[in-house]
Order: C-alpha cells, then structure tokens, then sequence
C-alpha cells in the first residue's frame, strides 16, 4: 500500500478519482496474499497489483465501474470461474476483491 500512495495522492491532486482494490481473502493457491493492492485512475492507469497480473485487466473494469456508481463491490475470482479462467487465475486457488473508490 506504501507503494501506492504517491501516485494517490498525485492523481488526486490532479482531481481525478481513484477506486482502491484489495485482496481481502485467498483460499487455497493463490498469486498474491491479502492485503495486496492496486489502484486505478479514471483514466485507467494503475499502480500495484493484486494477482500478479493473472486478473488486473479484469479488476480495472470492475473499477471503472465502481467508480462511475460509487458503489463499493466485492468481486470473486478463481479456477472454477470461468471468467477467471479466462483472465488467466490457473493458480487454482480463489481470490477475493474488494473495490471502492477514494472520496
């Protein structure tokens, strides 16, 4: 999270709103472990990581969704689903996600 927070607060600062992801739970393998985080800019930049890159692409639509709501979402992602698959998390594991945008 330190990691994150230059670029934060320089988006902020820019006046652009921010969606923070977590990792929140992992249960059996997974590629990074709770507490990882990304964020993303309504511009669709990002910083961080929550998968090592296996679901990224699927996290900023969800965050660009949320940030257009500004609703807070907990998205799931693991082998069994397919949309996962298809993103890439063949780790087997499961994780989960949490997203909310940074007022």
């Amino acid at each position: 999270m330190k990691d994150l927070i230059d670029d934060i607060e320089r988006w902020r600062s820019n006046g652009q709103r921010v969606v923070l992801a977590r990792v929140v739970t992992v249960e059996g393998s997974g590629p990074r472990d709770p507490g990882a985080a990304m964020a993303i800019n309504e511009a669709g930049e990002v910083v961080g990581s929550v998968s090592g890159g296996c679901v990224e692409g699927a996290v900023v639509s969800e965050a660009l969704e949320v940030m257009e709501s500004g609703r807070p979402r907990l998205c799931t992602f693991g082998y069994s689903d397919d949309e996962a698959f298809a993103v890439g998390l063949t780790c087997g594991g499961t994780i989960r996600v949490f997203l909310d945008r940074l007022d």
